[in-house]
């Protein structure tokens, strides 16, 4: 009987990953990944080197990324009879070998493999290797703290309505706004109306090649990749302040 490895992969930088990351990687027999057509996944393109030789490989394809609205009946019925698909293949393989499913940052913070995870409970043992999340990768290309004394950190979505996006934005101390790409323009129209807009970051490609660090008020809101997270820090009180 085999297992179901997720390996967290940490923020993209080979580096970044953690040595029972590395060793259960080099060590892997046959390792699956998440991917668009026609790319070769950002997952598989971590590994790119390390993988053995006589390795097989499982790309696992969206049917569907941006082509319809991700809120759409198509969309969600689209997905779920892939993630479905690939737990039953998997749950499979599973039974004789070990199968590494590569993951971006920590599986366990809005990783793709948990839609995997859920379908898979009690039918196979699964392991999970934690990863640095990305957006620790992005803040630490900033080079300040995140968040300092008393702050609140608030994860959003840039796919969230420009209104709770802006709530949240007043109501939080430190910021972390994934899913920017096309939501960038939204992203931006919230922060100026929270007053954050001038004390906004955007890392593109935070520890890749490419990697980019800018004033988001500097920026294009047309030109923003998909790996792109809008940082805001928080002032809190420094440990170094008066009480």
């Amino acid at each position: 009987m085999g297992r179901i490895i997720c390996c967290g992969l940490g923020p993209g930088d080979p580096d970044m990953m953690s040595v029972r990351a590395d060793r259960t990687v080099r060590g892997a027999q046959h390792v699956a990944y998440f991917r668009k057509k026609g790319r070769p996944g950002q997952a598989r393109r971590i590994v790119e080197g390390m993988l053995a030789g006589d390795v097989t490989e499982y790309p696992m394809e969206y049917p569907v990324t941006t082509e319809i609205a991700f809120d759409s009946a198509e969309y969600v019925q689209l997905l779920a009879g892939f993630y479905d698909e690939w737990a039953e293949r998997l749950a499979r393989l599973a039974r004789a070998v070990d199968v590494v499913v590569l993951c971006e940052g920590d599986p366990y913070f809005y990783g793709s493999f948990m839609h995997l995870h859920t379908r898979l409970q009690g039918r196979v043992e699964i392991e999970v290797i934690a990863g640095i999340p990305g957006m620790v990768g992005c803040w630490n290309a900033v080079g300040q703290p995140i968040a300092l004394g008393d702050d609140v950190t608030t994860v959003l979505m840039g796919t969230l309505a420009e209104d709770e996006l802006e709530r949240r934005m007043r109501d939080s101390d430190a910021l972390v706004v994934m899913k920017t790409g096309r939501n960038l323009a939204k992203v931006r129209r919230a922060l100026a109306a929270a007053g954050r807009l001038d004390d906004a970051w955007l890392v593109e490609r935070g520890t890749m090649p490419g990697e980019r660090v800018a004033r988001l008020a500097e920026i294009d809101a047309a030109d923003c990749p998909y790996f792109a997270i809008v940082l805001v820090h928080g002032k809190g009180r420094h440990l170094d302040a008066a009480e």
